[in-house]
C-alpha cells in the first residue's frame, strides 16, 4: 500500500463503519481508510451482536482494520482473521483513551505505559500476518511521559510499516489543542499525523513537519466528502440531502431498521450542522424510530425526493 502524500480517514468508534466508508468512497474511491476498532476477544469468539466481526474487505480497497487488546497471543490470531477477511493492512489500536479500553482491560493507550507487552504484541500480530502492520499511538500517557519516540522505535525494531501519531497526550483525552512534533531523521518508519486536521492548510502543516501522511477524524463528521475536497479529487456536494438519504440506506442495509434508524440520529445531526434550522431538525430525528418517517424528515429539511 501506499503511504506517502495519503489523506487517511481515521478509524472513530461508532462512526466509521462499512455504511459510513461506503459514503466516504463515492468522494474518495482510493483513500486509505481504517475501521471502527475491533476487539481481539470479540472477533475470536466470534460474538455474534457485532456485525463488524464478519465483516469481508474483498471490494474494499486501500482498507485498515484496527484491533485492540492486551493478550499478544490472541491480537495475533484477531489480525489473521482479518488478512483471510481482505483486509489490506492491520492497525494496533495503542491510543484508544477511555477507561474501558485504556486502563480496565489495558489496551489502547495503556500500551504506551506498558512497553514490553507493547512489543510482545507488536511482535505477534507482525508474525501472525503477510500484509503491513502499522500502530496508531499518542505523545503518551501524559505531559510527563511524552515517550511516543521510544514507542515508534520499538515498533521499527518489531518490523512495524508505519504509524499514526496522535497530537494529544492520553490525559488530555481530546481537550486542548492537538499540537503534532516534528519527525526527525532518527524516525525510519513513515509517520502519520493526526488530531484537529481540518482543512488544505493543516494537512500542508503536516506535511512541513515531516509527515508522510495527514489522517483526518472529527472532521469527517456529517462531511464524508472531506478526505476527497482536501485531496483536489471533489467539491462539496450541492445536494446534501441526497447524500444523506443514500447514507441512511446502506445503514439500513446493514443494520436493520430498528437498529438502523436509531443509530442514524446522530449522522443526520452532524450532516445538519451549521444549517438554518438545524436544532429544531436535532430535536424532531432524535425522537423518530421509524424509517420513513426519517426519510421524510430528511427530504423536509434539505428539499429532495426520496423512495419511501
Amino acid at each position: 500500500m501506499q503511504v506517502h502524500n495519503q489523506i487517511f480517514g481515521a478509524p472513530l468508534a461508532g462512526i466509521t463503519d462499512k455504511p459510513f466508508r461506503r459514503v466516504v468512497r463515492e468522494f474518495s474511491p482510493s483513500a486509505p481508510l481504517y475501521t471502527e476498532m475491533i476487539s481481539c476477544h470479540s472477533l475470536v469468539e466470534a460474538h455474534k451482536n457485532c456485525l463488524r466481526n464478519f465483516d469481508r474487505y474483498d471490494q474494499e480497497e486501500n482498507i485498515g482494520t484496527q484491533i485492540f487488546g492486551a493478550e499478544a497471543s490472541l491480537m495475533g490470531e484477531a489480525a489473521k482473521i482479518l488478512q483471510d477477511a481482505g483486509a489490506t493492512w492491520i492497525d494496533i489500536n495503542m491510543g484508544c483513551p477511555v477507561p474501558k479500553v485504556a486502563t480496565r482491560s489495558g489496551a489502547g493507550a495503556n500500551l504506551m505505559r506498558d512497553h514490553k507487552l507493547a512489543e510482545k504484541i507488536m511482535r505477534s500480530v507482525v508474525k501472525a500476518v503477510s500484509i503491513p502492520v502499522s500502530i496508531k499511538t499518542r505523545l503518551g500517557w501524559d505531559d510527563a511521559n511524552r515517550d511516543w519516540q521510544e514507542l515508534i522505535k520499538i515498533a521499527e525494531d518489531c518490523g512495524v510499516s508505519f504509524a499514526a501519531l496522535h497530537g494529544r497526550t492520553r490525559a488530555q483525552l481530546y481537550t486542548g489543542d492537538s499540537k503534532l512534533p516534528e519527525i526527525d531523521e532518527f524516525i525510519k518508519i513513515p509517520m502519520i499525523g493526526n488530531g484537529d486536521i481540518k482543512t488544505v492548510a493543516d494537512v500542508k502543516r503536516v506535511f512541513g513537519l515531516g509527515y508522510a501522511g495527514a489522517m483526518i477524524g472529527r472532521a469527517m463528521l456529517g462531511k464524508p466528502w472531506i478526505l476527497g475536497v482536501l485531496a483536489g479529487q471533489c467539491q462539496t456536494p450541492k445536494n446534501i440531502g441526497d447524500v444523506v438519504l443514500r447514507h441512511f440506506e446502506y445503514m439500513l442495509e446493514y443494520y436493520g431498521e430498528k437498529n438502523a434508524t436509531q443509530m442514524f440520529r446522530k449522522h443526520a445531526a452532524w450532516y445538519s450542522a451549521g444549517i438554518p434550522n438545524s436544532a429544531e431538525f436535532r430535536i424532531k430525528v432524535n425522537q423518530i424510530s421509524d424509517s420513513r418517517e426519517m426519510k421524510a424528515e430528511i427530504c423536509k429539511f434539505w428539499g429532495c425526493e426520496a423512495v419511501l
